[in-house]
């Protein structure tokens, strides 16, 4: 119920309606979870195995009824709701069909080895109930009544994992199923498991242990730091405990030695649920084996047998080779074979190096490298190397330097030390080659040494010379590869003894007899096909005919014509081999295949992991169990009598082999043996073993000695046993069943899902002419603290778009419904392009690898962390604040809090009086400095080349002035205290126009022109301010002027209604009668609009007092003097920008050095060797510049350099931003340039905002600015948590300057508007001379600035008025010490209160979701997220190649889980400069977030995350 609710939850806002599933009234005794499980269905399949049907077309050969019956029948159940997610929107020209050779749709015939889904006939037929007595009686009642039943074992394999019957069953199988499943439904009944008692049930379930550890530790201490939960109690003596305990406290958390990952804290632990099925059965006993028969004539060794033949039986045929056609190409006789092989010996031994420096001594490693096309050479280089007694390690042919899994091989090479290679002269041939003609070095690969084994280079060994052949001991015979989960490649050590033993083993379980002929179409090299193939064919003096793989692509019939020609009688397959046959076989007819007494069906990578649990059984029919994959997945086996859509049918594969003894054990954990009705892993005691892993001491231990312990956890013997990695259990009759792998074992929340039963139900999904069978890879990344199960196929060139995205929503549902999990994310990826193993399979471990690296390249993909992400902490509900702001005072008082305010300097009265008078307006400071100094450089303009276009002195800002007052006057017919627009591009004309309107008592508007390519986008933002300002004249150059009435103008405003329009290019030399002085310092000196990054337009008012004192304190903090220099590289639009340009010089008298930003577009060293030119010590820029210095001269510092490029003479470089400080940005750049002398102090940050537009600045005197590590949780909970550099989860922020003089910045928070303690998140609201007077004007908003500007505390201080700047802070109390000598009081900005995203009841800032999106992929430029109806929209501007652009879509997804727990819900790729920035360099995320949703963003993918 509870894992229902929980769906039904995550589903709701997708779905519709749920059908009303009608509950068969049996269904409460059903052990089963399957939530939705339908009553017994009445399909025409209902319980009788139907008759395998063989397809049509040569792509049906896989198809199981059964299963897609199943698969129907889910996907019907959520017909009704027509559960059509939106379709991801692709930019057509996106993928360009790519040349016709790289789209040859791959072979059909190359399914991939692990063809697990062939298998997995979910074809209903048996069961195993939980008592094992039942089973017994009725199976066996059951075969007694089937009176054929043992003409049918001559065909069916006994052999090994899951086969089923051949696909057409003989009649006694099928009658035998129809028994089977009709004495099912009387005898065995599903224990009752309702009876068990309430109170029982309850106690039984397993509650985890209370979360011990740092975690519980961290968050009292963290609740106690805040200091706002302290209760008032009256009694004294609490309180002075209190006080003590918080001095005893240390200040911040200790480092702990290692970090606990505190996922408690973060995810919801799922209760366990009451209805999850036990087990309940008593404890396994281990299994023996028949004992291992006694044989007189048993060789010593497998050399010995090899001698024994080559010399008694020379002529006897060993091998038969088959070329590409199928034609026999060679046959290898025992006495060839052994004469070679000796040659071989002879030659490795004393022919490779010199008598007294041989290259290899007996018990070195060789690697033996041929193609399966010449299996000839290979088994003569195996005997060979048994022979010399020298290792052989088989492996692939390498075909390239990049192969899929080559790295893994060359760990396998290096961990075995192996430094020579056989190989035939053809194989060398082929292999990769340098220019020069030596063999490449392979990725990873130790050194290797080649040595061809062709007949014609080995040496006739000398007369006296005779092979060692010791009798067989426990020494290494030969090393056998396999690939562990994670894709490591680690190497099998089998010892002589075992290899002897285990070829005794399979020759008496399978009944070998000397002189049998034998089909092999294995992998000789290791594997089934070298054990039956290779050695214990030897060993019997058998036939064996390969056939390769390549032979079998071309003719897939193949195996059945060696088969009928040569009489053999047993032939080694797979389960393709079988569907494929069976395909060819309805055009031939005249194949007899009666000679072949046993077909062992050997699933490559699925079941023989090692050795030996080649269980091969003598029962006298397979036997075959129906099982509930809801039991399965929670490890316990059920029989399934409800649900028939979610039953798996597996079948035994035989007894345990002779001499063996065998444990079914907890697949983690200790080794804890199983109960009978529990699924474990099987363990295994064999002497036929192998023995470890070479090289690999510490994995050996795990894998090679487990000794199984009881309930207790006492080992229950000193045998040890060997993990098998096979998933499964033993049924009535001591039969055993395999039901999966451990490699493909997903423990999703807890459940055990396999990856083979979920590729068999993704195939069973019509229509597939989406994808290839059999290129099909399914894999889990862990993401977020649980296994996320993706899947991955190849799609067919000729899929549409509509019929792939139809084909992937209803495998979602086919598995939701089936396996009752949810995937995390479906790809398709072109044809051909999923990494190959060496005979046609998909490299799972290396597919794996590129969906986590982003080198996929997938052409759809649809993800769903919607449904399946269940983990996810409860949001937060916002709790009511009980505490008043007086008693969080009284609070922090109690816990030694000081109250979070810093205070700059005092603004000294140290000039004298008269300078002061003077300069209460800047109108006068300009006049005074024009008569007093005329001649003083005031501004220089530079262009792209460094060169000064244009110099202004005091004399001549004075005069152009002048001149445009005139003009205004004469013109404008303005009246005192008019607005007048300014536009000029950045420049000295700019500021000329500024003080003409102070003289002439307007009011200037300084406003960025609008940009001439882009004048659709920039012009309505010009009018609106004109709107809004109510603008009386516009003031500008003759060029924008001409821009402003031209034809493309009016294509986006209204060109008619401009105000008066003055160009001051060419003006006429007047004086004004009179310059304004304006009454009082309270009147308006000029209004500063701008765009906030939420989009919205503010003009605030700076009256003549508050720009004076600004100077002022600018003048101050920076020590600014006539005879100083400063850099100016901003734009001069608005806020501290417009500050330093306009009016920092007339006030202060330096030299400006005024760089315009857009022509560092044209030449990007502009301003770096300005300042090295000049040797300027102070420079002002915005993060724009600074990014496009870090970005385009970060690779060309030494070019710099050698240009004589210096900047060890900057002090300070301080950028101007209304934003939290971008550390990473300034760090990066610091570094970039301390080549270049830049002083890693220099670098600082600015801050301001719309209501005081200087708050902080770095200027000279104050101390470094200090840096500090937050917890992001905390944060998103409005708390601060200082944690130390390096913690998981920290967020590094740099304070943003020293406050300026004269203001006073508190901390308060913005609900009860009462002030926090030190270090706690709040409002940061600021107290100064110089703050602005107000809003000019905000839309429908004026209600707003009385509470923006004149707020009082509602506790504390009443009398103070403050400005709220809308941004959330805190200020730190530092151990640094400022220019007073006080302790320094350090203010961190963290963002925009209008920015936040409000998002399970937690607040985000953009930023930092921003910034863990741009490091999810090399390709990522810049990202930005808004929230569009609840959802999470990530948009990602894509600097790569365009096939990558599917790729960061679960990559994006993956980090923002990760790193903020939170459910991305569209991923939205675009082209680089999608992302609108203002000209401060800020995210325009507001306006972004309107072209989304007009659709207007052109974007390459929109992905929407289900």
């Amino acid at each position: 119920k509870g894992y229902e609710k929980k769906r039904a939850k995550l589903l709701a806002s997708y779905i519709p309606h749920l059908p009303n599933v009608q509950r068969s009234p049996g269904h409460s005794a059903d052990p089963s979870p399957s939530p939705e499980a339908p009553g017994p269905s009445t399909s025409s399949a209902s319980r009788h195995h139907r008759a395998h049907r063989s397809g049509g077309a040569r792509d049906d050969r896989y198809r199981s009824d059964i299963h897609t019956e199943a698969v129907q029948a889910a996907l019907a159940k959520h017909k009704e709701e027509k559960m059509a997610p939106p379709m991801p929107t692709k930019r057509r020209s996106a993928f360009v069909q790519s040349p016709i050779d790289t789209c040859t749709p791959p072979d059909t015939s190359s399914a991939s080895e692990d063809e697990g889904s062939l298998r997995r006939k979910a074809a209903l037929s048996a069961a195993i109930a939980q008592s094992l007595q039942s089973p017994d009686y009725w199976i066996n009642r059951s075969v007694q009544s089937s009176s054929t039943s043992s003409s049918a074992s001559s065909t069916l394999s006994h052999g090994e994992p899951k086969t089923h019957p051949l696909p057409q069953p003989p009649p006694a199988a099928s009658l035998l199923a129809d028994v089977l499943a009709h004495t099912r439904i009387e005898n065995s009944v599903p224990p009752d498991v309702t009876s068990s008692t309430p109170q029982e049930r309850g106690s039984r379930v397993d509650l985890p242990p209370a979360v011990k550890g740092m975690s519980r530790g961290q968050s009292r201490s963290s609740m106690l730091d805040t200091a706002d939960g302290v209760p008032v109690s009256s009694r004294v003596s609490t309180k002075i405990q209190q006080l003590l305990n918080t001095l005893k406290r240390p200040k911040r958390p200790p480092l702990s030695e290692f970090f606990l990952d505190d996922s408690e804290e973060i995810v919801e632990v799922p209760r366990p649920d009451p209805n999850t099925p036990k087990p309940e059965g008593r404890q396994i006993v281990p299994v023996k084996g028949e004992p291992l028969g006694v044989v007189s004539n048993w060789p010593p060794a497998l050399q010995a047998a090899l001698a024994r033949w080559g010399a008694t039986q020379a002529k006897s045929p060993a091998l038969t080779a088959l070329d590409i056609t199928g034609k026999p190409l060679y046959t290898l006789t025992y006495g060839k074979l052994w004469s070679r092989s000796l040659k071989l010996a002879y030659t490795l031994l004393n022919k490779l190096g010199t008598k007294s420096e041989p290259v290899l001594q007996p018990g070195d490693r060789v690697a033996l490298v041929y193609p399966n096309s010449d299996p000839g050479m290979f088994w003569v280089a195996f005997y060979g190397c048994l022979l010399a007694e020298v290792i052989p390690v088989p492996i692939e042919v390498p075909l390239s330097r990049q192969d899929a899994g080559s790295q893994q091989i060359g760990f396998l090479l290096g961990s075995c030390s192996v430094s020579l290679a056989l190989t035939s002269e053809v194989c060398l041939k082929g292999l990769p080659k340098t220019p020069n003609g030596e063999i490449i070095q392979f990725k990873g690969w130790p050194r290797m040494k080649w040595v061809v084994t062709d007949t014609k280079y080995l040496t006739k060994p000398s007369k006296d010379w005779q092979p060692h052949i010791p009798t067989a001991n426990t020494d290494t015979a030969y090393i056998e590869y396999k690939a562990s989960k994670e894709g490591t490649v680690m190497g099998v050590a089998v010892s002589k003894i075992s290899m002897l033993t285990h070829c005794q083993a399979l020759t008496q379980a399978c009944n070998y007899c000397e002189g049998e002929t034998l089909v092999n179409v294995l992998d000789c090299k290791k594997d089934m096909g070298l054990w039956h193939g290779v050695l214990t064919s030897v060993m019997n003096r058998i036939h064996t005919i390969t056939v390769p793989y390549a032979v079998m692509k071309a003719c897939p019939m193949s195996w059945v014509q060696r088969v009928h020609i040569h009489k053999a009688r047993v032939a080694l397959v797979k389960c393709r081999d079988l569907h494929w046959a069976m395909m060819a076989h309805k055009d031939q007819k005249d194949t007899n295949l009666s000679s072949i007494r046993m077909l062992i069906v050997a699933d490559g990578k699925n079941y023989s992991i090692w050795y030996d649990i080649v269980v091969l059984a003598r029962a006298p029919l397979p036997a075959r169990a129906i099982l509930s994959m809801g039991g399965l997945s929670h490890g316990v086996i059920r029989v399934n009598t409800e649900d028939k859509n979610s039953a798996l049918t597996v079948q035994d594969v035989g007894h345990i082999m002779p001499g063996a003894l065998m444990c079914i054990v907890k697949p983690d954990g200790p080794p804890q043996l199983c109960k009978t009705d529990e699924i474990g892993e099987i363990v295994i005691n064999s002497r036929a073993g192998g023995t470890m892993y070479y090289g690999l001491p510490g994995v050996t231990k795990n894998t090679f000695e487990v000794i199984p312990v009881n309930q207790a956890g006492a080992p229950i013997g000193e045998i040890p046993f060997t993990r098998t990695g096979l998933l499964g259990f033993v049924g009535p009759g001591s039969l055993v069943f395999v039901v999966g792998k451990i490699e493909g074992l997903l423990m999703v929340s807890r459940r055990r899902h396999n990856a083979d039963d979920l590729v068999a139900t993704a195939l069973a999904v019509e229509p597939v002419k989406t994808v290839y069978r059999g290129r099909i890879a399914v894999f889990s990344v862990t993401v977020f603290y649980d296994e996320r199960i993706v899947i991955v196929a190849e799609q067919r060139p000729d899929a549409s778009e509509e019929d792939s995205f139809q084909w992937m929503s209803r495998v979602l549902q086919a598995i939701d419904s089936i396996h009752q999990v949810g995937l995390y994310c479906l790809a398709l990826v072109p044809a051909n392009t999923l990494p190959k193993t060496p005979l046609g399979g998909i490299h799972i471990c290396e597919t794996k690898q590129n969906f986590l690296e982003g080198n996929l390249h997938p052409c759809n993909i649809l993800m769903c962390p919607h449904t399946c992400v269940t983990n996810l902490p409860k949001p937060r509900q916002k709790q009511p604040v009980d505490v008043g702001p007086a008693s969080m005072l009284v609070g922090n008082l109690v816990a030694g809090k000081r109250i979070a305010q810093a205070t700059g300097r005092e603004l000294a009265m140290v000039e004298d009086q008269d300078l002061i008078r003077k300069h209460q307006f800047l109108s006068e400071a300009l006049q005074w400095r024009a008569q007093t100094d005329p001649d003083h450089v005031l501004y220089v303009l530079l262009n792209a080349k460094g060169v000064a276009v244009c110099t202004a002195t005091c004399a001549q800002l004075h005069k152009r002035a002048e001149k445009i007052t005139a003009t205004l006057m004469e013109r404008g017919g303005l009246n005192t205290g008019d607005n007048v627009v300014l536009l000029y591009p950045p420049g000295i004309d700019l500021i000329a126009a500024f003080y003409g309107c102070l003289y002439a008592g307007v009011i200037p508007v300084t406003v960025r022109p609008p940009h001439p390519q882009n004048l659709a986008a920039t012009l309505p933002t010009v009018r609106m301010i004109i709107d809004v300002s109510k603008a009386a004249c516009i003031l500008t150059t003759q060029p924008l002027m001409r821009i402003l009435r031209s034809r493309e103008a009016a294509a986006s405003v209204n060109v008619k209604t401009w105000p008066t329009i003055i160009d001051t290019d060419d003006l006429p030399r007047k004086r004004p009668p009179n310059i304004y002085k304006p009454p009082t310092a309270e009147m308006l000196a000029y209004l500063d609009f701008s765009v906030s990054t939420t989009g919205m337009l503010t003009g605030v008012k700076m009256s003549h007092a508050a720009v004076s004192s600004l100077c002022r304190s600018i003048k101050l903090q920076c020590e600014l003097y006539s005879s100083r220099q400063i850099a100016i590289c901003l734009d001069p639009y608005c806020g501290l920008g417009f500050v330093l340009w306009c009016l920092s010089s007339v006030y202060s008298g330096h030299q400006s050095i005024l760089i315009p930003p857009l022509e560092l577009e044209s030449s990007l060293p502009v301003w770096l060797s300005t300042l090295s030119q000049y040797k300027i010590r102070d420079t002002f820029c915005s993060y724009s510049v600074m990014e496009l210095c870090t970005k385009g001269l970060g690779s060309q510092t030494e070019m710099l350099k050698a240009r004589g490029l210096n900047l060890s003479c900057v002090r300070s470089c301080v950028v101007i931003a209304e934003e939290r400080p971008r550390l990473a940005l300034t760090q990066s750049f610091s570094k970039l340039f301390k080549d270049l002398g830049l002083s890693p102090r220099a670098v600082s940050t600015a801050f301001g905002s719309r209501v005081n537009l200087a708050i902080c600045l770095q200027g000279t005197a104050g101390p470094d600015p200090s840096t500090v590590y937050v917890d992001m949780k905390s944060l998103r909970h409005d708390r601060v948590r200082l944690v130390e550099r390096g913690a998981p989860q920290s967020l590094p922020l740099t304070e943003s300057g020293t406050i300026l003089p004269g203001v006073r910045v508190i901390i308060v928070n913005p609900e009860t508007r009462g002030p926090l303690g030190d270090s706690h998140l709040g409002e940061i609201w600021v107290s100064s001379p110089h703050s602005a007077s107000g809003y000019y004007t905000i839309y429908g908003e004026e209600s707003l600035q009385a509470d923006h500007f004149n707020t009082r505390l509602s506790f504390g201080e009443p009398h103070t008025l403050w400005a709220r700047t809308g941004y959330l802070g805190f200020i730190k109390r530092t151990e640094l010490l400022d220019a007073s000598g006080d302790r320094h009081d350090a203010l961190f900005v963290v963002g925009s209160l209008d920015e936040t995203l409000e998002l399970r009841g937690l607040r985000y800032h953009p930023i930092d979701i921003e910034t863990s999106v741009s490091r999810a992929h090399r390709s990522i430029a810049e990202s930005a997220v808004f929230t569009w109806t609840n959802l999470l929209v990530v948009v990602a501007e894509l600097s790569g190649s365009e096939q990558e652009a599917l790729d960061l879509v679960p990559l994006v997804t993956n980090v923002v889980l990760e790193e903020h727990h939170l459910i991305v819900g569209v991923v939205v790729i675009v082209d680089p400069g999608v992302i609108p920035i203002n000209s401060r360099g800020e995210k325009q995320r507001m306006h972004l977030r309107d072209s989304f949703l007009a659709d207007q963003l052109d974007p390459i993918y929109v992905a929407y995350n289900m």
